[in-house]
């Protein structure tokens, strides 16, 4: 994270300074628009515009556009004034407040413009499609034991996010590069300041999708398995998304009318909603895409340990489909990396016993792995954890002893291996992992536990980061709206 945060911190600084030398060397006027009939017949010498303040500014020709009247205007000090439009025979057409800074940028209040505001679009534009190409290829390069980050669900996540919304900023800049008069600054004002609200509206069919999913999944889950609370678990999450789904596409479409500072607290409260929202979404979406790509991923044959996670298993010892999926799918990896490399991994079956449970987890593996034909000198049992964190704690105590610098691979069930790569992580033990495969109708259900779980295990973090993007979005609508 702090590689990714220093290259974006270098990218939005040199953009900073590419906008500020353009500025100094190619921007010394800036074209101002005065919406008004355009007379027909009209030539440059039918109109002509005047400044209040004599000296502030230079007016140049004005020039005839579609819908407008276009001047350059030169600032020459700091200072406000009123720029009028003024026919041939001196009637007022139009006028428009105008103010110089010190650095002689020179800002029109109409409209929202400003000296070398063309290069700052452009920037803007590259600096969130830099910021989500930086966290894509983060996520992308991401390998081995260094893919289980809770840093990994940020890149994937918000990367969408920076690059839709770089996107979305292309086209309002090409819209006002081409069309000033109808598309001013401040649409691309509300475009920065707006860009959560955007993201979730362009996002909201997939999500109610995504969501419709899920509770299809879930409703097959309850017909195959005993009601139990967690097997409604992602029912009641895919309903809270698609309310607040609903809830965001009232709030953003109801009509409102009232003062300008009515509107603009409806601004802050429209994003800051929308903020909340796609915060939530792009994490969820973070976790999915990681969560899929753990266990799609395939480490190299050269493992010296394969750790296998235990769970709940039959009171006669025999192992459900859950807990078998996860040997088998080590069994596997075994016999390819033998077949392939003539390496023989040692097997660590983790896990403890629970109060109903008639014998250790790991002894209950060990005997499906010596069913198997597996070597008995090949299996050294851990048979202390009672959790995940505890699996890789103590599974790493047993290969320090043995062979210290080893590599490491960990079994359990596909929607369970990032999350376990976590806690390896946590735990010291640098290791990849491998998913058995189980019905698609648990996956949902299972993978949205994770999730939450994953989320939960870092909220301090999460209201921390979530706190500052209210900050930072609530300052861009009182700033730009």
């Amino acid at each position: 994270m702090k590689k990714a945060g220093k290259q974006i911190a270098l990218g939005a600084l040199l953009l900073l300074l590419f906008c500020a030398v353009c500025r100094v060397s190619f921007f010394q006027s800036h074209r101002i628009y005065f919406r008004t009939s355009v007379q027909e017949g009209a030539t440059l010498d039918s109109y002509r515009v005047v400044s209040t303040q004599p000296g502030i500014v230079d007016v140049g020709t004005p020039e005839i556009v579609s819908e407008a009247v276009r001047v350059p205007v030169f600032a020459r000090r700091q200072g406000e004034t009123d720029l009028t439009l003024l026919d041939r025979d001196g009637n007022v057409l139009s006028f428009l407040p105008v103010r110089v800074s010190r650095f002689l940028t020179l800002y029109d209040a109409a409209t929202g413009g400003f000296t070398g505001d063309s290069v700052f679009m452009v920037a803007s534009t590259l600096f969130w499609l830099m910021t989500g190409g930086v966290m894509l290829r983060h996520f992308r390069n991401a390998k081995g034991a260094a893919f289980y980050q809770h840093m990994t669900i940020y890149f994937a996540g918000f990367s969408l996010f920076s690059l839709v919304t770089g996107l979305c900023l292309l086209e309002v800049t090409i819209r006002h590069l081409s069309d000033p008069v109808n598309y001013p600054m401040y649409s691309v004002y509300s475009a920065l300041s707006g860009a959560s609200t955007q993201f979730m509206l362009l996002t909201s069919p997939l999500f109610i999708l995504f969501s419709l999913t899920m509770a299809v999944s879930n409703i097959v889950l309850l017909r195959r398995e005993r009601p139990r609370l967690r097997n409604v678990f992602a029912l009641g999450i895919s309903l809270l998304l698609i309310l607040g789904v609903v809830g965001g596409l009232l709030l953003i479409f109801r009509d409102f009318s009232g003062s300008e500072w009515e509107n603009r607290i409806r601004s802050v409260f429209e994003n800051a909603y929308s903020t909340v929202f796609v915060y939530w979404e792009c994490m969820l979406a973070g976790s999915v895409i990681s969560g899929i790509t753990a266990a799609r991923r395939r480490p190299a044959p050269d493992k010296d340990f394969i750790v296998i996670l235990g769970c709940w298993f039959r009171k006669d010892g025999s192992l459900p489909p859950l807990l078998r999926g996860r040997v088998d799918r080590a069994l596997d990896f075994w016999r390819e990396q033998k077949e392939q490399t003539g390496k023989e991994a040692l097997f660590i079956p983790s896990g403890g016993q629970g109060p109903d449970e008639s014998m250790p987890e790991a002894e209950a593996m060990r005997r499906y792995l010596l069913s198997r034909d597996v070597p008995e000198e090949l299996i050294v049992p851990e048979t202390a954890s009672k959790n995940t964190f505890e699996n890789m704690a103590f599974s790493k105590k047993i290969i320090r002893r043995l062979k210290p610098e080893s590599k490491v691979v960990f079994s359990t069930t596909s929607y369970h291996v990032f999350r376990s790569g976590i806690w390896a992580s946590k735990a010291g033990l640098f290791a990849e992992g491998i998913g058995s495969k189980t019905k698609w109708w648990f996956w949902p259900n299972a993978f949205m536990r994770e999730t939450v779980s994953l989320l939960q295990s870092r909220w301090k973090q999460e209201i921390l980061l979530l706190i500052l993007l209210l900050g930072y979005f609530t300052l861009l609508t009182f700033l730009l709206n």
